[in-house]
């Protein structure tokens, strides 16, 4: 299987939004946007919201990218991803994150 790992160690080369910006499948930005509507509590998410090519690939972000507090602690840091951190595992950022997504960490720590 591709991976494509964040910043947070989540894997962008499964992520729907990244699916349906490189394969231009505007049915899937439209269950995307419905399914992070309730996921994130984000009712004013629509699937012209969906365009993302991965947190730390050239291309199209998805509008949070910009915000995201890990992705901008590691691009200060000049990280490619967490995994670069010495204070990885014990990141209060990460943590709240890897709490709903252990798979992310183990991403992270696969790549050291």
């Amino acid at each position: 299987m591709e991976k494509l790992i964040a910043c947070c160690g989540l894997n962008c080369a499964v992520c729907d939004a990244r699916i349906a910006t490189i394969t231009n499948d505007n049915e899937l930005r439209a269950r995307t946007a419905d399914q992070w509507k309730v996921l994130y509590n984000a009712p004013e998410m629509t699937a012209d919201m969906i365009h993302c090519t991965g947190c730390m690939a050239h291309g199209a972000k998805f509008g949070h990218c910009d915000l995201c507090e890990i992705r901008n602690c590691a691009i200060s840091k000049g990280y490619q991803t967490c995994s670069d951190c010495d204070k990885m595992e014990h990141c209060a950022i990460l943590k709240n994150l890897h709490q709903y997504a252990p798979d992310a960490l183990e991403n992270l720590k696969s790549l050291n």
